[in-house]
Parts: structure tokens; C-alpha cells; sequence
């Protein structure tokens, strides 16, 4: 039985489905990625993580936006990131004004059905955008933050975050949260 090749996208055949959809999804090498709803846990996490952005950043430089924002990573790569920072003036793609291209800080809360895709190769792609200088993944199964910062000569190391006592601290833009902030009133599956 001969299996048939699919046929890959563009990046042009994306965006004009993706802005025509009811629903967002991501791009990745020709393939559309539909997103799945979240969890209670996802989006308190998100939310609580978008606030205590906003409360932080509102007065200066930098913008914060939530996961309905798309950022291009590059030809291969349209994503939705959980949220996203930006400083500065905010390179857009097109007079549509809704592709962001400089993100500054990037954060993902991880679910069960997306951690190894945030994890693999959107870490790997995601270090390819020269602007970017934090990129942060959220459990919301435990108290744990990874944090990847870009240093110089364009390395990047790990911090890990575990309790509620310390604070996520994000020189680039400026900011820390406490981390009891971060999970304020997430409820942990009881295991």
C-alpha cells in the first residue's frame, strides 16, 4: 500500500488560515499545530504570571501580552507563547499588527501534552530570535520554574526555581516575581 505525501504549508497558506480560523494555531515546518484548551491550572498560572507582568512593566518601556499574540520565531516557526514581553519599539511583520518579531521574554506553561515540544525543539527554535534573553517554562503540576537566559557569545544557562520563597528574577527587563505570586491560588492535583 503506497502512502501518499502531505503537503506542507507556507508560511503565507498558514497565516491565511490562521487569521481566517475560529481557532489559533501554531506553524511548525510546513504542519499546523492546533492548540488545545488549558487547564484551571494553566490559566491561573497564566493569568498570574500576565498580572504581576503588567503591575511590574505598566509605567516603563516594556509591554506584556498574553497567548493571543503570535510571534514568528523564524520561516519555520509561528507560535502562540502563554506570554510574551517585549521592550522597546515593537517590530511587527505587516500592517496587520499581529505578529510580534522581537519578543525580549518568552514564558510557556507546560502541559502534559505540549512539555516535550516546549522543552525540544521550542527551546531550540526559540534561542534562534536575537532579541529574546529569557525564555521560561511554568509547571503547573509542582513549584517549578525553568529559566534559560541568554549570555554572552550567545550561551545559555538554566536556573531551576522550587519553592514558594524565591523570586523568578529577570535582569533583562528589569523585573522579579515572587514565585508564591506565580502560583497564587493554583491547587496542585492531589497525588
Amino acid at each position: 500500500m503506497a502512502s501518499h505525501p502531505v503537503a506542507k504549508l507556507t508560511e503565507q497558506e498558514y497565516l491565511a488560515l490562521d487569521r481566517a480560523a475560529e481557532f489559533k494555531s501554531e506553524f511548525l515546518d510546513g504542519e499546523i499545530l492546533a492548540m488545545s484548551g488549558g487547564s484551571m491550572r494553566h490559566s491561573d498560572l497564566q493569568s498570574n504570571i500576565h498580572g504581576e507582568l503588567f503591575g511590574a512593566l505598566r509605567n516603563g518601556a516594556c509591554h506584556v501580552h498574553g497567548s493571543d499574540f503570535r510571534v514568528r520565531v523564524s520561516s519555520r516557526m509561528y507560535t502562540y507563547p502563554d506570554v510574551s514581553v517585549v521592550c522597546g519599539k515593537r517590530l511587527l511583520a505587516d500592517d496587520r499588527q499581529d505578529i510580534l518579531l522581537n519578543p525580549a521574554v518568552i514564558f510557556e506553561v507546560l502541559s502534559p501534552s505540549t512539555e516535550s515540544y516546549d522543552r525540544g525543539i521550542k527551546l531550540q527554535l526559540y534561542r534562534t530570535i536575537t532579541s529574546l534573553q529569557d525564555y521560561i517554562l511554568v509547571s503547573q503540576n509542582e513549584v517549578r520554574v525553568a529559566q534559560y537566559t541568554r549570555q554572552e557569545n550567545n550561551l545559555w544557562i538554566l536556573r531551576d526555581y522550587t519553592t514558594l520563597e524565591e523570586d523568578l528574577t529577570i535582569p533583562s527587563i528589569g523585573v522579579s516575581l515572587p514565585m508564591r505570586a506565580i502560583y497564587n491560588r493554583v491547587e496542585f492535583p492531589e497525588t
